[in-house]
C-alpha cells in the first residue's frame, strides 16, 4: 500500500478533483491525505468533497493556521503512519505539475530495489522528456539545486521536486521533527538521513527517478522576495546538520 500526501494552502481553483478521483479507481492499493495549510479560500471544501465521495481512499488533514509547505508535509507523514499501514508514504504537488501516473515510476523504482528508501522525481530536462518550466524558476532551480549538491556532498541533480515516496520505516524516523526551512525542508530530510544511515548506505537508499513529464502549473508558491534568504537558509541547514553531513 502507498499513501500519498498532498501539501495544499489555498488550492481550491487548482485542485483537480477529477484526476485524483478518476486515478484511485484505477489503482485501488494507492490513497491520498490532504492537508489543508489553513486555507483562507474554498479548498477545504473541495477536499471534503473529494473525501465523501472516495469511501475512505482520501482522507483530509485541516490546518487552523497556515504552517507552509514543510510542516504540512511533515504533519501529513505523521498523520499517514498513524492512520494507515502503508508500506511507503509519499508527497506530491497539488496541482499535479507532476502527473499523478508517475507514481508508478517511483513506486516501481523502489520495489525493484528494496534498498531504495527515498526516491525522488527528477526533472531532467533531455530528449524523450516534455519538461517544461519558465526559464527564469528553471535557472533559478538550477542554482539552488547545484548549492544543495555541494553542501550535501551528494550527486543530487534535483532536490526540490515535489514528488517523492520514502520507506515506512524511514519516513518514521526523518519526519518527527520540525524542519529549519519552510521551502528547503528536502535538504533536511537528505541530511537526516545521511545522518541516520550514513553516508555509504545514503548513496543506496536515495535514488531519482527522471520524470517523462513536468509541466509549470501557474505561479509558484514561492515569492520571489524568498530567493535572497535561500542563501542564509542554506547555512543555517548547514549549520544544524554538520555533525550529519560532516561538515567541517
Amino acid at each position: 500500500m502507498l499513501t500519498i500526501v498532498v501539501p495544499c494552502y489555498n488550492e481550491a481553483d487548482r485542485l483537480l478533483p477529477d484526476a485524483f478521483m478518476g486515478f484511485i479507481a484505477k489503482n485501488p492499493e494507492i490513497g491520498f491525505l490532504f492537508v489543508n495549510d489553513g486555507s483562507t479560500d474554498a479548498t477545504a471544501q473541495v477536499i471534503a468533497s473529494m473525501t465523501q465521495k472516495a469511501c475512505g481512499r482520501i482522507g483530509q488533514l485541516n490546518c487552523t493556521v497556515n504552517g507552509g509547505k514543510a510542516e504540512s508535509v511533515r504533519l501529513g507523514v505523521l498523520q499517514a503512519l498513524a492512520g494507515t499501514s502503508s508500506d511507503y508514504i509519499g508527497y506530491w504537488d497539488a496541482d499535479l505539475a507532476t502527473p499523478l501516473e508517475a507514481i508508478h515510476d517511483l513506486w516501481t523504482a523502489a520495489r525493484d530495489v528494496p534498498a531504495r528508501k527515498f526516491i525522488c522525481g527528477s526533472r531532467i530536462r533531455r530528449m524523450g522528456a516534455d519538461i517544461r518550466r519558465q526559464p527564469l524558476r528553471h535557472y533559478s532551480g538550477r542554482l539552488i539545486a547545484t548549492a544543495a549538491s555541494a553542501l550535501l556532498e551528494l550527486p543530487f541533480y534535483d532536490t526540490q521536486c515535489g514528488a517523492k515516496l520514502i520507506s515506512r520505516d524511514l519516513a518514521a524516523r526523518i519526519f518527527m521533527q520540525p524542519f529549519i526551512s519552510p521551502w528547503l525542508f528536502d535538504l533536511e530530510l537528505i541530511a537526516r538521513i545521511i545522518g541516520h544511515l550514513g553516508r555509504q548506505a545514503s548513496h543506496e537508499a536515495i535514488y531519482e527517478v527522471p520524470l517523462a513529464v513536468w509541466t509549470d502549473i501557474g505561479e509558484s508558491k514561492i515569492r520571489y522576495s524568498y530567493f535572497p534568504r535561500i542563501p542564509f537558509e542554506l547555512l543555517r541547514i548547514r549549520h544544524a546538520y554538520r555533525h550529519s553531513l560532516k561538515v567541517p
